[in-house]
């Protein structure tokens, strides 16, 4: 005896991955066995990441924490829990504010000039012109040398006697007389932002390059034929399509420039005081001049966290992913 099932539309659809009623696309559930036994499959796959992502990111994570819960002697000796002792430190830290504030100033500023003149080197490099090759490798130059000794070169060069910097500026009559740009801790930040944005601008300008690459010629030359000059085809066929581009390079020199430590410390660690520091080199001066490491800690804690809050929310704004 041969009994007949019938379906209905609805299930029907599902079983065939075609549309139910009204056209509307049927979601086909998949049981839950089957996406652990995926998830197992690719367990071996992904475990060497995350061993990585687990002994570079949440264990050291971890580990700071649980020191800035602990009250640590000058020596290193774990003293016993103190609960959140070490954050009340800082928040009645009176230069914290400032400190903060000039981490903003040091990440805004580095990041925005760093993407504008990489929008106008990538432009450069894309055209063609005798030497281009060359100059795309001198471009990586700054990438490929030491942040140390690029900003090594800098800072003796801003010396105030000895400094070549300062020996054109005085022959060339745009000072009168030598000046101390490393011993001033506005000037000394001000030439670590120009420093930190030399320094940034072959990843970001390569980064912009490779989306330049993307752009479709028959939509440049579409433009062209509907009669778009240059400065609207840039503005409003080229740069819409770096968008991706741009947006990961933002993000990736966000953090790179937060989590920035040789270049201040090298420009601004002799200055005495706290008008030239952000937040990483008061954490280096927590751990090297005061030897407290539990403060320490906590302030790389809330650094952490800050750039943890940050990325997602860049990342939900500005979806860097997302195509055009």
């Amino acid at each position: 005896m041969t009994q007949t099932i019938h379906e209905t539309p609805t299930q029907a659809g599902a079983a065939a991955g075609r549309p139910g009623p009204g056209g509307r696309p049927v979601k086909v559930r998949r049981p839950h066995g089957t996406r652990f036994s995926d998830l197992l499959s690719a367990l071996p796959w992904i475990a060497p990441v995350l061993v990585l992502i687990f002994g570079v990111v949440l264990f050291p994570a971890g580990v700071m924490f649980y020191n800035s819960t602990r009250d640590i002697s000058l020596s290193g000796i774990d003293l016993g829990p103190v609960g959140f002792a070490n954050y009340e430190t800082l928040l009645f830290f009176a230069p914290l504010g400032g400190i903060m504030l000039r981490t903003v100033v040091w990440v805004v500023a580095v990041v925005t000039i760093t993407v504008l003149v990489s929008l106008v080197l990538a432009q450069l490099l894309n055209k063609a012109f005798p030497g281009r090759q060359l100059v795309r490798l001198a471009v990586i130059i700054p990438w490929a040398a030491s942040v140390v000794m690029t900003t090594l070169v800098i800072y003796y060069g801003l010396e105030s006697y000895i400094g070549i910097i300062n020996k054109f500026l005085v022959d060339t009559n745009i000072m009168s007389e030598p000046y101390g740009w490393t011993k001033n801790a506005f000037s000394a930040f001000n030439w670590s932002i120009g420093i930190a944005v030399f320094v940034s601008l072959p990843f970001t300008t390569y980064t912009i390059l490779a989306g330049l690459q993307t752009v479709p010629g028959d939509v440049l030359e579409a433009a062209k034929m509907d009669g778009a000059g240059r400065f609207r085809t840039y503005f409003g066929v080229i740069l819409p399509q770096l968008r991706g581009a741009i947006a990961v390079a933002v993000l990736i020199n966000i953090i790179n420039v937060f989590n920035s430590l040789p270049i201040l410390k090298i420009m601004t660690g002799s200055i005495p005081g706290y008008d030239a520091d952000t937040v990483m080199t008061m954490i280096f001066k927590y751990i090297q001049n005061e030897h407290k490491i539990d403060v320490a800690s906590a302030l790389s804690v809330v650094a952490f966290l800050i750039v943890i809050v940050i990325v997602a929310i860049y990342v939900r704004v500005v979806k860097p992913m997302k195509e055009v």
